[in-house]
């Protein structure tokens, strides 16, 4: 089918919207970009709605901008046959066509991070355990994506099971972010940070335990949101899990949207953004050095604070009344108690040699840990979220860097040192991450700019317990405020 030719400029879409339903679709088409693949999710909804573009026009240009870059960025693994999704494309035209609308995602393209089940697509969780594995069933949130309309085209790329905030694996190598594909994309969710920030999603889903919707954020300058761990389960609140899934998107209005799709409980609607100039934001900063940080990344996010307090927020330096390292304790002992059940990988020599390094020491560390460990450490976890508490009752928001280091080298597996101080564990790096994480606390990233270097960097904006609207609104007040968002990276296309 011969597409139609778009003008260029993303922003006369929104003047567009204001035109009388009366206009020609051919009018209204020649108002928009010519490039589909740059309009925002909420936008490239409204536009297959109303049928200014067709299902399969939308799903040949995402697929195109796919085989001109992905090679290079390599975000997107196991992407199924062109002709199967352009039918699948065709079949959402005829629906629509047909009066048969399945939501706000109908005939959107969309690719699942590879620790999901997806029906007949490779679930491979970056595992050479897994490399031929096709999934039976779709989970529990793909079912949610399906059902709102959407075409899966692929998976997004992942570490080996999730582990590590750099998204390489044996079976597909290393993922690029988007600004220099030759530093990492950061992890896990690093192929939906690359993705969207290369423009070949609309949205992304991912997962978060160590940062790992917050760092691809960071790393590609886009939106990721760790929601109350609650919120995409549907579990009690009264137990919290260390990690839980959730939306990434270009912007604060895609990423809402998207959360409302995969989301178990209702968060409302009508979102807005927050009056700034009645927020109070704790500046947490390095915790007075504790945390190891690269030269520049401080100075960009008080930046962003600073545009923050010119809107009339308050931001004032603050320091929980908690030490550091027990938090570390408690996490590292949790997380590596996650790991016991997958002793029998280790017992079996045959699929321990598949094993990356790193999650063979997370197995091994697992079996010295007691019950009486356990019980210290999830101790120590009740104690910091009185700690949040108490903060949360001065303060609106927490905020602080969302890694410690730029993208890096994508050869380089992670980082051993931060600015001479040696890093004693394979994700200390990232420790920065756990003050969220070790709450089960809604935290936003949201972009801060970019080094002289042009690597991207973010900062997290945190809230207390079931506060995600919270958050959110936050986040959409913030985009108003900074234009980090615009910057778009220059692209590098196959070979």
């Amino acid at each position: 089918m011969k597409r139609r030719a778009f003008l260029a400029g993303t922003s006369k879409l929104s003047l567009a919207m204001t035109i009388p339903y009366s206009m020609s679709k051919r009018g209204f088409a020649a108002m928009l970009p010519s490039d589909i693949t740059s309009l925002s999710a909420v936008d490239l909804s409204q536009v297959i709605r109303e049928k200014h573009a067709s299902c399969v026009e939308v799903m040949q240009a995402y697929l195109s901008r796919i085989e001109k870059y992905n090679s290079v960025y390599n975000a997107i693994v196991s992407l199924q046959p062109e002709q199967d999704l352009l039918r699948q494309a065709k079949e959402a035209d005829d629906e629509l066509a047909a009066g048969r609308y399945r939501g706000w995602m109908h005939g959107m393209p969309h690719a699942v991070k590879d620790l999901a089940a997806v029906e007949g697509l490779r679930h491979t969780s970056g595992s050479l355990l897994y490399a031929d594995r096709i999934a039976e069933h779709d989970s529990a949130m793909v079912s949610r994506i399906r059902a709102a309309g959407a075409i899966f085209i692929g998976k997004t790329n992942t570490p080996e099971f999730g582990l590590g905030s750099q998204s390489y694996n044996s079976i597909f190598g290393a993922t690029g972010c988007a600004y220099d594909p030759a530093l990492t994309s950061g992890g896990s969710s690093g192929g939906a940070g690359s993705a969207l920030g290369t423009q070949m999603l609309p949205v992304a889903d991912g997962s978060d335990m160590m940062g790992s919707l917050r760092n691809p954020g960071a790393f590609n300058n886009v939106i990721g949101f760790r929601p109350s761990t609650n919120v995409i389960s549907g579990g009690s609140t009264d137990r919290r899990g260390l990690s839980t899934s959730g939306p990434m998107g270009r912007n604060t209005e895609d990423t809402i949207q998207f959360l409302k799709t995969i989301a178990a409980v209702d968060l409302g609607s009508d979102f807005s953004p927050i009056d700034l100039s009645r927020v109070k934001i704790g500046w947490l900063g390095s915790l007075d050095g504790y945390f190891a940080l690269e030269t520049g990344i401080l100075d960009l996010c008080r930046g962003a604070m600073e545009e923050i307090n010119r809107e009339g927020a308050v931001v004032a330096e603050v320091r929980p009344r908690f030490e550091p390292n027990d938090l570390w304790f408690s996490w590292t002992t949790l997380r590596h108690l996650g790991r016991a059940s997958m002793k029998r990988f280790l017992d079996d020599p045959a699929l321990s040699e598949k094993l990356k390094p790193e999650l063979k020491w997370e197995i091994e560390q697992s079996q010295y840990l007691t019950e009486g460990d356990r019980a210290t450490a999830n101790a120590v976890r009740g104690e910091w979220y009185q700690e949040l508490d108490r903060l949360f009752e001065e303060y609106d928001f927490l905020a602080i860097p969302s890694a410690q280091v730029f993208p890096y080298p994508k050869e380089v597996k992670w980082p051993s040192e931060i600015e001479g101080r040696k890093m004693d564990t394979y994700h200390r790096w990232m420790e920065i991450v756990i003050l969220a994480s070790l709450g089960g606390i809604p935290v936003i990233n949201v972009p801060v700019g970019f080094d002289k270097a042009g690597r991207p960097m973010g900062i997290q904006i945190m809230a207390n317990f079931g506060q995600d609207r919270k958050v959110l609104e936050f986040g959409l007040a913030y985009e108003r405020r900074t234009d980090f968002l615009q910057q778009r990276p220059k692209m590098i296309e196959s070979a």
